[in-house]
């Protein structure tokens, strides 16, 4: 059996799961997710915990493995939920949240409108930080990394719009 799917998943108090044949739903404090489910893997539930099994050792193993991961990531995600950090390193560079669009100041000609995705919640505690989160792990590093797209950092000065743990190794430039 595969070694993450060997692994139980408890469940905390204020989490509420549905099994059904064919989804698992999750639903807590920070909202409700659900994960359609594979064939041949299936989810049991016993009083506070989940235990994902596999019916043949093909590529319902994998999936298994896969199912597990997804399943723990969406308890954490209904209970603290996941939040990433973005910053605007370049003179001018900037940004604003207004409704549910964010507005960014990137050095371009024109000014850039994100459109906030349905469930992800955004701030900007100064204008060169943004705050991602949400309780999709997916969806926050999926919309991190379509912002961080629109002006990826550069390798010369480091202009641009990059992760508060990413570390960009510059390069030297032109010598005379």
């Amino acid at each position: 059996m595969s070694r993450v799917a060997k692994q139980v998943i408890n469940i905390p108090t204020g989490v509420t799961v549905t099994v059904a044949a064919d989804a698992v739903t999750v639903k807590g404090a920070k909202g409700s997710l659900s994960l359609p489910i594979g064939a041949g893997v299936s989810v049991a539930q016993d009083n506070k915990q989940l235990q994902v099994s596999y019916a043949d050792a093909g590529a319902a193993r994998t999936r298994a493995g896969a199912t597990r991961a997804h399943l723990a990531n969406m308890v954490v995600g209904v209970t603290r939920g996941y939040d990433r950090k973005l910053e605007l390193v370049g003179v001018g560079f900037r940004a604003a949240v207004a409704g549910k669009a964010l507005n960014l100041t990137l050095g371009f000609s024109h000014p850039v409108s994100y459109q906030i995705p349905e469930g992800i919640t955004i701030e900007t505690p100064s204008p060169t930080e943004i705050m991602i989160k949400g309780a999709d792990r997916q969806r926050v590093g999926q919309t991190a990394a379509e912002i961080r797209g629109i002006r990826p950092p550069e390798p010369y000065k480091g202009k641009g719009v990059r992760y508060s743990d990413e570390v960009i190794s510059l390069k030297e430039g032109k010598k005379k």
